[in-house]
């Protein structure tokens, strides 16, 4: 009996570190699908949206006081949630100044894959310094309110902020599908993916898809690291460990293919979570690692197409 308790609950916090990895694996997927872009730097902006939050939370907000005891006692609650989004406003205005200076001039130039590779890494390094030089390398925490776990049926506890965690992440993913199926920039992006040259004659305006691309995947990303920092320590190398778990996510689900890396990520991280009964926790990414390989040996094209 315990031992179904204690997978159940790992099972659990897989489903919330997967949620996690699924929403920055989102915006990875469409950045490589549409732009052919692999970015070693994704991980590291997902840190600078949780620093932010950080920032937002403990340094900014905090000192923000109406005078009102309802009104500061429920902008004390919300304080967290305001700062997630101001951090994804700022990650995102990150995202576009990337655009601008290094990735659309290298489009223009006709760049390798590995010379962008070898740009994303070097961009990823002056981020995660950037953030040592500002914040230390020391671990950080949010200021949250203290809040009780739920039970289900009396005996699995999930902690309050991995249910928002899941919670978050299920909107997040229904408004990403709502925007690529039924809105004019989602279809035109998911043309683009499939065929960028015939999207272009078809009339579709590329560079507005190009922008609309970073500010998606820009928000996602942000969103997740904020997310992360609810449940876990703020590090500067935070995103710098997730990159492997995310790129898995993103082959096994199908390169291209944002359903395809929500799924991928769902399996990476339950499977990372699930292996700690077993394995010391120092084996999680070779576990993910492992589960993206058994897959493809099972499906070579990944759990769905893909969209390259």
């Amino acid at each position: 009996m315990d031992l179904v308790l204690d997978l159940a609950q790992l099972f659990i916090n897989g489903i919330a570190v997967g949620s996690i990895i699924a929403l920055a694996a989102v915006g990875l997927t469409l950045t490589y699908g549409i732009l052919r872009l692999p970015n070693f730097a994704h991980g590291d902006f997902m840190t600078t949206g949780a620093f932010l939050t950080y920032l937002f939370n403990t340094q900014v907000l905090n000192h923000v006081v109406f005078g009102v005891d309802w009104l500061d006692s429920l902008f004390a609650q919300a304080n967290v949630w305001i700062s997630i989004i101001l951090a994804t406003i700022v990650t995102i205005g990150g995202f576009l100044v990337c655009e601008f200076l290094i990735w659309a001039k290298m489009r223009d130039r006709r760049a390798t894959s590995t010379t962008l590779i070898i740009i994303s890494i070097g961009l990823a390094l002056f981020i995660r310094n950037g953030i040592i030089f500002i914040w230390g390398g020391g671990n950080k925490s949010y200021n949250l309110p203290v809040a009780k776990a739920a039970e289900i049926l009396g005996v699995v506890k999930i902690p309050y902020y991995r249910l928002i965690v899941i919670g978050l992440a299920i909107l997040a993913v229904v408004g990403l599908h709502c925007l690529l199926q039924y809105t004019k920039i989602g279809k035109a992006m998911r043309a683009v993916a499939d065929d960028i040259d015939l999207a272009s004659v078809s009339g579709i305006d590329v560079s507005r898809v190009v922008l609309w691309t970073w500010v998606l995947a820009g928000g996602l990303t942000a969103l997740s690291g904020g997310m992360y920092g609810l449940i876990t320590a703020v590090r500067p190398n935070m995103g710098w460990f997730l990159i492997l778990p995310m790129f898995a996510s993103v082959v096994l689900g199908g390169i291209g293919n944002p359903y395809g890396a929500i799924a991928g990520a769902m399996v990476i991280g339950i499977a990372q979570e699930v292996s700690t009964y077993w394995l010391p926790t120092e084996y999680k990414l070779a576990i993910a690692l492992l589960a993206m390989v058994l897959v493809l040996l099972v499906r070579p094209q990944g759990l769905f197409r893909g969209t390259i």
